[in-house]
């Protein structure tokens, strides 16, 4: 039996939605939209437990840090990891990938599990100025995502491909 975190809404208690955000190194843009979306949910006051991970682990690059530093959002704590070292790695609600090699490596969830990709730009190498449009592309739709996910309630599984299918 899994130890699921629960929020309590006045008598009724019910599992925090898990969301998993994949790229292939954990390094950039899996970073920035964990930031994003973490963001979001709190402000749209959506209980969500957010996640990122990669399919392989390096660093968190500067650049990311940086761009995210400049909005009000903090990574520097963050750090590179892989889909097998998040607690239950394969109870997530909804798995978004943010690069096409990781939806490719995207290993199998559970048919309940909600995919959702996305594909933004790798930055790296790049100036500043590549980084902060990535960066401001992956807020709108994490921005989006949200408010989907918010509107949608997403208490289950057909709510929450109902909030995916709107984006």
């Amino acid at each position: 039996m899994s130890n699921d975190k629960v929020a309590t809404a006045g008598s009724q208690r019910r599992r925090l939605m898990r969301l998993l955000v994949l790229c292939t190194h954990n390094s950039a843009r899996s970073q920035m939209a964990e930031g994003w979306l973490k963001h979001y949910a709190k402000a749209q006051g959506l209980e969500a437990e957010v996640w990122s991970a990669g399919t392989e682990k390096t660093f968190v690059k500067p650049d990311a840090i940086t761009v995210m530093r400049e909005v009000g959002l903090e990574l520097n704590g963050n750090y590179s990891k892989t889909i097998t070292e998040l607690p239950d790695p394969w109870e997530f609600d909804l798995v978004l990938t943010v690069c096409d090699s990781a939806k490719e490596a995207c290993p199998l969830y559970p048919a309940k599990t909600v995919r959702l990709h996305v594909s933004f730009p790798d930055p790296s190498g790049q100036g500043l100025d590549a980084w902060r449009e990535v960066r401001d592309a992956i807020g709108r739709m994490s921005q989006a995502l949200v408010q989907s996910l918010a509107q949608q309630g997403a208490a289950d599984e057909a709510a929450l491909r109902r909030a995916v299918q709107s984006l």
